[in-house]
C-alpha cells in the first residue's frame, strides 16, 4: 500500500509498526451544531481507508474522538440556555447517526475530552517538567522554541508559524508562536482543578491525550483535514514530543494524511455566505450512499466541487449499479465470499486511496456482470457488491434502492401493464405509442430503463 505522507510531502510505501495491528487516529468533531457535509468528507476518507488496511491486516484499531468542551460549545450553551451536557450528548448521537446514513462505520473507540482531563494534565505536567511548557498568569503554555522540529509537518518557518492560530497574541507569552495547553476558567465557564489552578484545556491538547491513551506510542497514521495541518497537528506533535523528550516527529505518527476541502463552484463554505449544507437537510433530499460516493468522486487530497451536478452524476452510477443487481435478483450468491475486496479494487485503493480509478473498476465489474452468461454470472455478482462492500456502497437492496418497495399506494399491477404494452408497442415498430406509454409511466413518477432482459422500472419521487 501507498500514502501520501504529509510530513514528508511524498508518497511512501506504507511500512506499519507492527504488521499485526495496525492503528489509526483521526480528528473528530466539536459538538455544538449539527455536521455539516465539509465534516463528513474526512470521516468518510478515513472509513475508506480503514476499510481498504482491514483488508490488508488481520487487526486495525481506528480512533477518532469527540471534541465536548470547547469555547463554541460555551457560547451554544450560553445562547441557548442549555446545560452544555445535554448540547454534547444531542449532537454526538446526531452526528454519529448522520455518519451512519453516509455508511461510516463507528471508530472502534470514540474517546470524549472531557474523560480525558486527567491525562491532559499528566501530559501538561510532564512538559513544564521537561522544559518544553511554562507557567505564566494562570495559563500553562507550550513554548515553541524548545521544539527544534516545530513546523516539521507544516512546513512554516519560525517567523510564520504564528499565522493561523486560533489564539490571540497576549502579554502571559514569551514568544508570539507559543500556544495554550491549558487556561484558566471563569465561574460560569466548563473547568477543572489542576496545578495551575481551576481551568481548561486548550484545543490542541486534547488530542496528543486521546490518542496516546488509547493507541499508544508511536501509532501509524493520523487523519484529517488540511485545514488542521496548522496549527492543530503540528501542535500535536510538538506536545507529544515535547512531553516525551523526543525529537523525531516519528516518535508520535509515523503517517499523516490529510484531505481537501469542500467548496461550493469557487466559494468555501461558510456562513457568512449562506452555503452551508447540513448533511441532516441533504439527506431529506439524497440517499446517503450517493452523498458518500460524491465525497469519494474526486480523489481525496484535492479540492472537491460539491454542487447537484456532481451529486446526480453520482445518483446516476448507482442508479445503473443497482438496476444492473436488480436484473439478477434471482441469482444466489451465497456460496460465493462478498467479503473479501476484488484484487482490481484493492490495488488502486492501496495506491494513495485513488477512487476515481476504483470507481471506473467498479463500473467495469457492473458492465460485466450485466454481459454474462453461465457461472459467470454468480462470480461477477459476487466481485460487484464485494467491491461495494470495500467501498462503502451497494448496502441497500436493489428493490429498495430502485423505489418498487418504498410507496404502497403506486398501482404496480398497472405499470407493469403499462410495461408490457410498450414493450409490444416497440416489438411492433409503434414507436409513437412506445414513447406515449413512457410519458404517462414518467407522469406517474416512474422511470424505466430498457435491458437486454427487458424494461426495468423505478419510483423517481
Amino acid at each position: 500500500m501507498k500514502i501520501y505522507n504529509t510530513l514528508t510531502n511524498k508518497r511512501e510505501i506504507f511500512q506499519p509498526i507492527d504488521e499485526n495491528h495496525v492503528k489509526v487516529y483521526a480528528c473528530g468533531p466539536t459538538v455544538y451544531n449539527y455536521a455539516h457535509i465539509g465534516n463528513a468528507r474526512p470521516a468518510v476518507v478515513c472509513d475508506l481507508l480503514v476499510r481498504v488496511l482491514r483488508s490488508l491486516y488481520p487487526k486495525v484499531t481506528y480512533v477518532s474522538n469527540i471534541t465536548d468542551v470547547d469555547d463554541k460549545i460555551i457560547k451554544a450553551s450560553k445562547e441557548s440556555g442549555q446545560p452544555i451536557s445535554e448540547i454534547t450528548t444531542k449532537y454526538t448521537k446526531i452526528y454519529n447517526e448522520d455518519m451512519k446514513s453516509l455508511g461510516v462505520i463507528k471508530p472502534d473507540y470514540q474517546p470524549k475530552a472531557t474523560d480525558h482531563i486527567k491525562q491532559m494534565i499528566e501530559l501538561v505536567a510532564k512538559m513544564i517538567k521537561n522544559g518544553t511548557a511554562y507557567e505564566s498568569e494562570n495559563h500553562v503554555l507550550f513554548s515553541v522554541s524548545k521544539y527544534k522540529n516545530y513546523g516539521s509537518l507544516s512546513g512554516r518557518d519560525f517567523d510564520d508559524q504564528i499565522a493561523g492560530s486560533r489564539v490571540k497574541v497576549a502579554s502571559f507569552k514569551k514568544n508570539p508562536s507559543d500556544f495554550v495547553l491549558w487556561k484558566p476558567s471563569d465561574n460560569d465557564q466548563p473547568g477543572w482543578d489542576s496545578p495551575w489552578g481551576f481551568g481548561r484545556p486548550g484545543w490542541h491538547l486534547e488530542c496528543s491525550a486521546m490518542s496516546e491513551e488509547s493507541l499508544g506510542l508511536p501509532f501509524d497514521i493520523h487523519g484529517g483535514g488540511n485545514d488542521l495541518i496548522f496549527p492543530h497537528h503540528e501542535n500535536e506533535i510538538a506536545q507529544s514530543c515535547g512531553a516525551h523528550g523526543y525529537d523525531d516527529p516519528e516518535s508520535f505518527v509515523k503517517y499523516w494524511i490529510h484531505n481537501g476541502m469542500l467548496d461550493m463552484d469557487g466559494m468555501k463554505m461558510s456562513k457568512s455566505l449562506g452555503n452551508i449544507l447540513y448533511i441532516r437537510d441533504l439527506l431529506k433530499k439524497y440517499p446517503g450512499e450517493t452523498l458518500r460516493l460524491t465525497l469519494l468522486s474526486c480523489h481525496y487530497r484535492q479540492p472537491l466541487n460539491f454542487n447537484d451536478k456532481a451529486i446526480q452524476q453520482c445518483q446516476t452510477i448507482l442508479d445503473k449499479l443497482y438496476r444492473v443487481l436488480k436484473s439478477h435478483n434471482d441469482i444466489d450468491i451465497s456460496d460465493y465470499d462478498k467479503s473479501t475486496a476484488p484484487k482490481e479494487i484493492l490495488d488502486v485503493l492501496s495506491d494513495d486511496l485513488n477512487t476515481s480509478k476504483a470507481i471506473a473498476e467498479i463500473n467495469k465489474i457492473a458492465t460485466n456482470l450485466s454481459k454474462s452468461k453461465g457461472d459467470d454470472i454468480k462470480k461477477n455478482k459476487a466481485l460487484l457488491l464485494s467491491a461495494g462492500n470495500v467501498f462503502g456502497i451497494l448496502q441497500n437492496s436493489p428493490d429498495s434502492w430502485l423505489g418498487y418497495d418504498k410507496d404502497l399506494n403506486i398501482d404496480i399491477d398497472k405499470i407493469e401493464k403499462l410495461i408490457t404494452e410498450r414493450e409490444l408497442a416497440r416489438t411492433e415498430r409503434n414507436f409513437s405509442k412506445a414513447d406515449q406509454i413512457r410519458s404517462e409511466l414518467k407522469e406517474m413518477n416512474i422511470e424505466i430503463e430498457d435491458t437486454p432482459k427487458g424494461s426495468i422500472w423505478r419510483k423517481i419521487s
